[in-house]
């Protein structure tokens, strides 16, 4: 298995701390969130872990890599953009990575601006045993958090049936969905076919919600929060949170 760390967004809502510094190395409680997403996946079977960025930050991240100590293989990828107005999107910058290194193998895709606690063995082994896709849910703590992200909704063998991006009415039923997604090989081909389809190059969300309308995709319902650091207020939280 193959791994693709999201980190080549420009994080423009996080503007100052953003300009020139990358938001996966922000610091919460005294190390960058990258850290927390690096040591979780450490328990996992991955050969390989490929982390794209773009040509702004890319001078941080290798210098973060210099002093990282990892038991993961890493390898940092440049998508050669170098502004928001040219940057390629996070579901462009996971084909890139996807044709220029040649994977075709089972591949972990996740956001390098996720900050977590949970453990991802349980979804890695379920993952293994079904090979089917499997996307990492939450049971939101209210019907608010399904308004800010993606509500979806599951059959009682927890395959998807339903997306929704930023409803503002979401089904009670739903669960919040996070960018941690487990890919068989087999459906390596369709993200390519995505993008060659002229569909929105940015959110991952979109993928699935693409996707899950053509293949069999299973939801795993993680338990514990997730922040996506995507403002100074949950910047703030998660400050709070993770001391």
């Amino acid at each position: 298995m193959k791994a693709i760390i999201l980190a080549a967004g420009y994080a423009t809502r996080l503007y100052p701390l953003t300009k020139n510094f990358p938001k996966p190395l922000l610091e919460v409680g005294k190390k960058p969130v990258l850290n927390y997403i690096i040591e979780i996946m450490e328990e996992l079977e991955i050969e390989k872990t490929y982390i794209i960025t773009n040509s702004r930050y890319y001078p941080h991240f290798s210098e973060w890599k210099k002093h990282l100590k990892t038991s993961l293989n890493i390898e940092l990828i440049d998508d050669n953009t170098s502004t928001e107005e040219t940057k390629l999107g996070a579901i462009a910058d996971l084909s890139l990575v996807i044709e220029k290194k040649k994977i075709n193998d089972d591949l972990l895709i996740i956001a390098g601006d996720n900050l977590f606690k949970f453990s991802l063995k349980s979804m890695q082994n379920q993952f293994k045993k079904t090979n089917k896709i499997l996307i990492s849910l939450i049971q939101p703590e209210n019907i608010e958090k399904l308004k800010k992200g993606a509500s979806v909704l599951l059959d009682k063998d927890k395959k998807v049936i339903n997306i929704e991006e930023k409803s503002q009415n979401p089904n009670p039923k739903s669960y919040y969905g996070n960018c941690i997604y487990f890919f068989n090989k087999e459906s390596i081909p369709m993200i390519s076919q995505y993008i060659k389809q002229r569909n929105n190059p940015d959110q991952p969300g979109r993928l699935i919600q693409w996707l899950y309308q053509k293949k069999e995709i299973y939801g795993f319902i993680n338990k514990g929060e997730i922040i996506d650091i995507g403002t100074i207020e949950t910047l703030e939280k998660a400050r709070k949170q993770f001391k």
